[in-house]
């Protein structure tokens, strides 16, 4: 048996920018930041013939194209992988939560499936081939930045280029600022999850069709990026804060399912104890409230009043990796 664990992510900024519709003609940008929650793959040879896989269902199939997982599926198709195979997946929370689970979740399966094979693969090989599979083959309107966080790790800058290139470079970021970044932003689940695709999609069929309201603020919150990079590495942490709050302002008026009143209502509830920026991470609609605080136990007091639960974290500077290999 082999396991892989693959880390989770934060959008610090420029999120939205990663999608072909966008990049392809204006070039994007991103800052994201890896965190210490995973999904975990396990992967072993089976003693029965099938493809054995575990996730929130069960599945046995004896053909590839019986694979319900369209993730799985090709995964395996891609890698040639015989019908006599047990995969099994678990998350630290839920999908649907904002924090690149699906991205994540396809990263650390072809880095089992790469191991394995005894087939060694870096960072970037992850993740052009999780593009191929999420964006390539199955067509979904999904950016590049969840890929390339959950292979690389750490804290880094995403440039998309036109021609679909990506150059990675992390942020440079002195200790004590990453310390205090670290320290000072707080996770808070809204008890909802959610399919990005609708929201994604609705980007996209916008951006392809010129929709000036889409294009200018995909154009602000790309210059929003590059603001919140500068700031960071001048080690400014409450600027970046006030500029996490223009971005949840803008990013609501990307879409109408971007939020909803209990989100909105929960935002408001933080700004007033303690909360000196926030956002929701992800593409919108539910998932986890993101903010930056210097009074954390008051923050967490307050949203423990409305009933949104905290979830701890680090930084997780390894990226996809291979835990345990039998």
């Amino acid at each position: 048996m082999l396991v892989t664990r693959t880390p989770l992510r934060l959008s610090i900024g420029g999120g939205g920018t990663d999608l072909p519709s966008y990049y392809e003609r204006f070039g994007g940008f991103a800052i994201s930041a890896a965190i210490s929650r995973h999904v975990y793959i396990a992967i072993s040879r089976s003693f029965y013939p099938g493809y054995h896989l575990k996730y929130s269902q069960l599945e046995l199939a004896h053909t590839l194209d019986e694979i319900r997982h369209p993730l799985f599926r090709e995964a395996l198709r891609q890698h040639g992988v015989e019908p006599r195979i047990d995969i099994s997946s678990i998350a630290d929370v839920p999908a649907g939560t904002g924090l690149g689970s699906s991205g994540a979740f396809l990263v650390g399966l072809l880095h089992a499936l790469h191991a394995y094979k005894r087939q060694p693969i870096d960072p970037a090989g992850l993740a052009k081939e999780a593009v191929s599979i999420d964006m390539g083959l199955l067509g979904e309107p999904v950016g590049k930045q969840d890929q390339h966080i959950a292979a690389y790790g750490g804290i880094i800058c995403q440039e998309y280029h036109s021609d679909g290139e990506v150059t990675i470079r992390p942020l440079e970021l002195s200790d004590s600022a990453s310390r205090e970044l670290c320290e000072g932003l707080m996770l808070f689940f809204t008890g909802q999850s959610r399919s990005a695709s609708g929201l994604l999609a609705d980007q996209k069929r916008r951006s392809e069709s010129g929709d000036s309201a889409m294009i200018e603020n995909l154009h602000f919150i790309k210059a929003l990026g590059l603001r919140i990079k500068a700031a960071l590495e001048a080690g400014d942490i409450d600027a970046f804060a006030g500029m996490m709050h223009e971005h949840w302002l803008h990013k609501r008026g990307r879409s109408p399912g971007m939020s909803n009143g209990h989100i909105n209502e929960s935002y408001d509830h933080a700004m007033r104890n303690g909360a000196l920026g926030g956002k929701l991470v992800g593409a919108g609609g539910g998932g986890f409230l993101l903010f930056y605080t210097h009074e954390r136990a008051k923050l967490r007091r307050a949203m423990a009043e409305i009933g949104l639960e905290e979830m701890d974290f680090a930084f997780d500077y390894d990226g996809s990796i291979v835990m345990v290999r039998d």
